[in-house]
């Protein structure tokens, strides 16, 4: 039998992890966040393929080849969060569960961070957990895949 696989997706500046403003982002590095969610996948019998970029079209690049290989994507957009229709729109596109993650609560941060395109797409949203909000989003992913395995058809915004 083969285990349910999600994509979990980082945008730009991710990979600077630990050392870009620890106060907010903490002092995890995104191997660290990797190996979190390795094991949790490892816990919830999930396939997990981990990825981080600073380009904006790698990231959509890697969505557009996911429609046909993962079942549920959880994502970090970072930036792009506030900037990118583009990235929206790739989410969009993919009739599978998305998760939308922030590491920092960024209602409490600048204005600009208040507004997401991601969000409008995504099954739900894990905001100002810290890096553990990966893992609560693997939790989610989870069940949201268990109840469409079991007949139930899951959507974007469900």
């Amino acid at each position: 039998m083969q285990l349910p696989s999600v994509l979990v997706l980082n945008g730009p500046n991710l990979n600077l992890l630990g050392t870009r403003e620890p106060a907010v982002y903490g002092s995890e590095t995104l191997d660290d966040v990797a190996r979190m969610c390795r094991e949790a996948g490892q816990r919830l019998n999930l396939e997990i393929d981990f990825r981080q970029s600073n380009a904006e079209h790698q990231l959509i690049d890697w969505l557009h080849e996911s429609r046909t290989t993962v079942d549920g994507i959880v994502i970090n957009p970072a930036a792009y969060t506030h900037t990118s229709v583009a990235l929206a729109d790739a989410l969009s596109a993919i009739a599978k569960p998305v998760i939308e993650v922030h590491i920092s609560n960024v209602h409490q941060r600048e204005a600009f961070r208040h507004h997401s395109f991601v969000s409008a797409v995504a099954s739900g949203i894990i905001v100002g957990c810290g890096t553990q909000g990966y893992v609560l989003a693997l939790e989610r992913m989870a069940t949201l895949l268990a109840k469409s395995s079991a007949g139930s058809s899951v959507k974007k915004g469900a």
